[in-house]
């Protein structure tokens, strides 16, 4: 049996920002449709060990069935070492035989499937005119938003705040190389924010960077940096004002630092999820209701999304004759 090898420039190669976007719709619509079986994520969290190891199985039904395993590190202190926090690997499995077909990064995977799927609900939520983009955070997360959002809004405007000055005026001038419109660097996330229609955070703080007074009507945001229930970037005023949609609802009250704080407040509470972005994207749920509302995306990342994102790029690569074969 030859197994499929796919290393990060093989992933990126074939994994553009519009195909991934399109791979991720196809994702949470079998989501919606109950075509897809996914446990919670398992997190490992030895005490006194550095990280942290997730664990992220799932398994698509239909014309498409596999099974997928993502098992990933993150190391929030790696990006001081030039590294990515996350690093892993993504295991595509036959569903008729359970031989592995594939291995491929992580990293890479997690990257561009993270931002498009922001991307989504970006074209989902967001005002069709909305192009003010404010990022805060200036890592891996911050580039490929950057690209993915490029892709489904016209954007005006790109402001960034992060925490370490030089590492965000690395990040603005390395971007304006493929930037549709200049970035800003910003001292401070409010002057970021601030006008902004589009916002997105993706930091690795524990603590609130956004402030709900900051925060425009009609504004979209997506919040993507805090997946685990110790850590949140929105804080409660705006996760209680904004017109709450996730990417699934047992993640979020189990997972989401975000919505357990607010919850844990008496803010909010399972009845304030709008809806899951499957549920709208086949219709049995409503989006937007009005140009002044503020929408909000929680994402946590499923292993729904990396199955499917492995399962597109072994065809890509058969098709292109791109990565490593070996036995196994």
């Amino acid at each position: 049996m030859a197994v499929l090898v796919l290393d990060a420039a093989h992933v990126r190669e074939l994994f553009t920002p519009a195909e991934a976007t399109r791979a991720m719709r196809d994702a949470l619509t079998a989501l919606a449709r109950d075509e897809v079986h996914q446990p919670l994520r398992m997190v490992v969290r030895p005490p006194g060990a550095k990280g942290l190891m997730a664990v992220m199985p799932s398994y698509r039904g239909g014309g498409r069935a596999a099974y997928g395993l993502k098992s990933v590190c993150v190391f929030h202190d790696n990006p001081r070492l030039g590294k990515d926090a996350h690093q892993g690997a993504v295991l595509l499995f036959s569903a008729e035989t359970g031989e592995l077909r594939a291995l491929m990064n992580a990293s890479a995977i997690t990257e561009i499937r993270t931002a498009a799927v922001s991307a989504l609900a970006t074209d989902l939520l967001a005002r069709p005119d909305a192009g003010d983009l404010a990022i805060l955070g200036a890592g891996v997360q911050a580039r490929a938003h950057l690209a993915a959002l490029a892709g489904v809004r016209t954007l005006r405007r790109v402001r960034v705040a992060g925490r370490d000055p030089e590492r965000l005026r690395r990040f603005a001038g390395e971007a304006a190389a493929w930037s549709p419109v200049p970035v800003e660097a910003c001292d401070s996330a409010e002057a970021a924010v601030t006008g902004a229609d589009l916002i997105v955070t993706v930091t690795t703080s524990a603590e609130p960077v956004i402030r709900r007074e900051w925060i425009a009507p009609g504004a979209h945001i997506n919040a993507v940096g805090s997946s685990i229930p110790t850590a949140r970037e929105i804080d409660t005023a705006t996760m209680a004002d904004a017109a709450l949609f996730v990417d699934r609802r047992e993640s979020t009250v189990n997972e989401s630092g975000d919505y357990l704080f607010a919850a844990a407040e008496g803010a909010i509470g399972p009845d304030s999820i709008r809806a899951e972005l499957g549920s709208v994207l086949i219709g049995a749920a409503p989006g937007r209701t009005d140009d002044k509302e503020i929408t909000l995306f929680k994402s946590l990342g499923l292993a729904v999304e990396d199955l499917v994102s492995a399962d597109l790029l072994y065809a890509e690569a058969q098709r292109l004759g791109v990565g490593t074969w070996v036995d196994y």
